[in-house]
């Protein structure tokens, strides 16, 4: 094993040749809100004392980065609710070879922590927002509250962060009409916006899947009838699975300073050019955001205190169980029973 480790130290490779260079690590399952797409309304969350601890998140972070990971992206639940997450940002954020740490956020504590995450070198930040309407907003995240999540994003444009995108679900029959308006809202605000198709993770009762799944070339001819779209980067994700596209007016003229992401699970499975994994709150690796294949690095943390070897070791290990694709059925019961707070998003 210690061949392995000299021998790809300095990147991760799955039996399909693709290299993992970007971890999505969720600090916490819980939330303050309960979006009707991501948990139950009636939630039972993980005992504190099976999450990791910061400093357990620390170390494996920077196994990562010692194993060529470039980018960690702090999700949840919703990571602003972990106490000492501002902490933890500034550990991960000063591990030598990290290129960029990013979050996503509902955005209701960014009103009192965009400074202070900014300044504990968070470079950019994602922010959930499905709906521009009030009422429609409280009804779809059964507890947030609009205003809170527009002054916090506010905060986080007056933070300077180098790029701030909106992730907006879109439901069918629920906020479609809401396409055109949250498009113009980001243009107003120069920041970026991405539209996710639904993932079909956790058995839900409150709509059905089927009914309310929109997809992603439905919502770029929808945008079209205001907007030109110009595919970026030949119309492939970045480092991570959003489509992005240039927009500009239909009448011409130089684009606005915000790109249009679209991410599509379903329509365009962008499988063959993955390039992450995701670690839960309770030290799962997940190899696949649509499967169940995963490895427990918290029994690894806490069977060997502090040993990074070690624990580099299980993670070179683990790239093995990296499946080739996901499959997502929306006429079926869903495969994977975890829920996307449990999954860290």
């Amino acid at each position: 094993m210690a061949d392995m480790i000299s021998r790809q130290q300095t990147r991760l490779v799955d039996r399909f040749g693709r290299s993992v260079s970007y971890v999505r690590m969720s600090v916490t399952d819980r939330c303050d809100f309960r979006c009707v797409y991501c948990m139950d309304e009636e939630m039972t969350f993980v005992p504190r004392s099976e999450v990791l601890t910061l400093e357990e998140m620390e170390l494996v972070a920077r196994a990562f980065v010692e194993l060529g990971v470039q980018k960690i992206r702090l999700t949840g639940g919703e990571p602003l609710v972990r106490s000492g997450i501002t902490r933890l940002c500034a550990d991960i954020a000063a591990i030598p070879g990290l290129d960029e740490l990013v979050m996503t956020t509902n955005g209701s504590q960014l009103s009192t922590l965009a400074q202070e995450l900014k300044s504990a070198g968070v470079r950019r930040l994602n922010v959930s927002l499905d709906s521009l309407d009030e009422d429609k907003f409280r009804e779809l995240t059964r507890t947030g509250n609009l205003q809170k999540v527009l002054t916090g994003i506010d905060a986080a444009i007056d933070a300077g962060f180098e790029r701030i995108k909106l992730n907006a679900v879109v439901l069918n029959g629920r906020n479609e009409s809401e396409v055109l308006s949250l498009v113009d809202y980001a243009l107003r605000k120069g920041i970026d916006l991405s539209f996710i198709e639904e993932m079909p993770l956790g058995v839900i009762s409150e709509h059905s899947r089927k009914e309310t799944f929109l997809s992603s070339a439905g919502l770029r001819a929808l945008i079209g009838e205001r907007y030109a779209l110009l595919p970026l980067n030949g119309g492939v994700q970045t480092d991570g699975p959003s489509r992005y596209f240039a927009i500009s007016d239909k009448g011409g003229g130089r684009p606005y300073e915000s790109r249009i992401g679209f991410i599509s699970p379903h329509s365009e499975n962008f499988c063959a050019d993955c390039n992450r994994v995701r670690v839960t709150a309770e030290g799962q690796l997940l190899l696949c955001l649509g499967n169940e294949h995963s490895a427990d690095l918290k029994k690894v943390v806490r069977e060997h205190p502090g040993d990074i070897r070690v624990l580099k070791e299980a993670i070179i290990a683990a790239m093995d169980l990296k499946p080739e694709k996901h499959h997502f059925d929306l006429e079926s019961a869903p495969q994977i029973v975890r829920f996307m707070n449990t999954t860290g998003g």
